[in-house]
Order: structure tokens, then sequence, then C-alpha cells
């Protein structure tokens, strides 16, 4: 037993040396991981500088063409911009350090960002869909030729926005947003692509407003998509990549541990694992053995993508439930 409580000791002391950050308080997991950040506000500056600027190409483009797609488009992206420069706002504020305010630190900001960017793209879908129906009914002939530049255009300068961000945190639902939106932009780019070139040779005006409504209705249920993952983030409900049970039978095989209950997991970001918990030991163990077996249970935890651990310590008589059984 000594033996075993000596080498315990040894190795949660050695892992405090290497991996300081995960092993203690929240503050010090917020400063670690505020690390990872920077590249993703990089990346989200560059994607709103790109897609600013094309926003403003697409109105004029669409004008000139008079096209529905287009121009549903450019008012689709016109709320990327918005959204992208917020998401760019709020990731930067996210990266903050906790304080009296916000005892966790300020990353949830980051899924507020992504939040207002779906609520954003919902809302432009449905306007999208308001001016497009009237054209399905009576469609307007559309310059063909000038679609087919923009759309070369809006293929090129969304897919270099894309790859830049894809440099960047995977983990990020921020990011991920974004990016998201920024691919579906260049899908529907590639649709215009597509309808212009059947247009260069073909009289069908038609085909215009159908995309559009094509292209508004992937946004929509791409957004709704995106909006209910943010919402179980804002609900505190489990995160789909913790695994309690598996984290659980690891727990109960660790020396002097008899069981593990009350287990509360939410994520702070989508990434940023909260676990608290009631865990059961022997009697009479000691201080040493169960700092020992905390460490322990810790970075276990790091393998789970667990970063903010608080365990409390009960013994048997202690807890009556396990007592009685």
């Amino acid at each position: 037993m000594d033996k075993t409580l000596s080498e315990n000791i040894t190795q949660t002391t050695h892992h405090e040396h290497g991996h300081h950050h995960n092993c203690n308080c929240n503050h010090d997991h917020a400063d670690g991981h505020g690390l990872h950040v920077h590249p993703v506000t990089s990346n989200l500056k560059v994607a709103f500088f790109l897609n600013f600027s094309f926003t403003i190409i697409e109105f004029i483009g669409g004008i000139f063409t008079n096209s529905m797609a287009i121009m549903s488009d450019a008012i689709h992206d016109l709320g990327d911009t918005i959204a992208i420069g917020s998401a760019w706002f709020m990731e930067k504020y996210s990266e903050k350090e906790r304080d009296e305010r916000f005892a966790y630190g300020y990353k949830r900001f980051s899924p507020l960002s992504a939040f207002i960017t779906s609520v954003i793209l919902i809302v432009g879908s449905v306007f999208i869909f308001i001016e497009t129906i009237p054209r399905i009914i009576h469609p307007e002939a559309v310059n063909a030729k000038g679609m087919l530049l923009l759309a070369i255009l809006g293929v090129t300068m969304n897919g270099l926005a894309v790859l830049r961000l894809k440099t960047g945190d995977k983990d990020s639902i921020n990011q991920k947003a974004v990016m998201l939106h920024l691919m579906e932009d260049a899908l529907g780019w590639l649709a215009v692509l597509v309808g212009s070139i059947v247009m260069l040779f073909a009289h069908v005006p038609i085909l215009d407003p159908i995309l559009s409504l094509c292209i508004a209705v992937y946004i929509l249920y791409n957004a709704i998509k995106n909006l209910r993952a943010i919402l179980n983030i804002f609900m505190q409900a489990v995160p789909k990549n913790f695994d309690q049970a598996k984290l659980k039978a690891k727990v109960l095989k660790v020396e002097g541990v008899l069981d593990l209950h009350d287990i509360r997991a939410w994520s702070l970001d989508g990434k940023s694992i909260v676990l608290t918990a009631h865990l059961v030991v022997e009697e009479n163990l000691g201080a040493d053995r169960h700092q020992a077996i905390k460490h322990s249970i810790r970075h276990m935890c790091e393998h789970e993508h667990v970063q903010h651990v608080t365990l409390e310590i009960e013994t048997p008589s202690e807890n009556f439930k396990l007592a009685e059984k």
C-alpha cells in the first residue's frame, strides 16, 4: 500500500511539473487554452476583409446582371460579413482570462458569436424566400455572362477564405460556424456558375430564382442545425465527445476508489468541458492518498477532453446510500 502511494505521488508530482495548467483550478486551464485562440482570431480577420470586399462587388454585380440569385447571395454575404466581424471581435474577447465577473473566463463569447451568425443567416434566408418567390411567378431576363464572371470570382474568394480558416483551431465552434457559411457561399456560387453556363446557351430565366431558392434552403437547413448545437452548449447539455461510462470505468480501477456519482459535465464553448463529481473512497486513507487519487483522476480526464475538474471526496460512512448497499 505504501509503495503504491509513493509511486502515485511521484507520478502525479512529475505530471504537475510537466502539465501544471491541466491539474489545477480553472484559472490555469483558461491560461493554457487561451494560447490556441490567436490563430482563429487572425484567420477570422482575413475572412472578414475578403468577405466584405466581395460583398460590395456582389451588390454592384447583382444590379448589373439583374440576377436575383446574385442579389440573394449578396444579402447573404452582407449578413456573413457582419457575422464574421462579430465573430472576429468576440473570439478575441473570449481570450480574456477569468475574473470576478466571469468565474470560468470569457470562453462563452465564442459560441455567442456563433449564435448571432446563425440567427443572421436564418433571417437572411427568410428574406431571400420573400424576394425570390415573385421572380418564379414572373421570371426576368438576366445577364448570363456577367453572372458567369461573378460566379468564378465568388468561388475563388470564398474558397480562399475557407482554406484560410482551415488552418485554425478545428475545435472552435465559432470558426466552424463561419467556415461552414463560407463553404455554403462557395457551393452557392458553384450553383450560379452552372446556371449561368446553361443560360448562355438556353433562355431559361426561371433557373435564376430556382437557384436562389435552393441556396436559401441549404443555408437555412445548416443554420438551424448549427443553432441547435449552440443552444445545447448554452443549455449545458452533456457534450457529445464526453463518454461518462468510459470515464467512470477508468476511475473505479483506481486503488482506493469505491464509487463515482453525481457526475455533471457541460461545455463552455463546444470544446472546453467542465466536470464536477462526487468520489467515494475507502475509509481512513489520509490526505496524501486523497490528493494522489485526485491527481490520478484529473490525468484521466485530460484524455476525455475535460479541462476543468472539481472532485468532492466522500467516504462510505458519509455516503449513506453506498453504506446501505
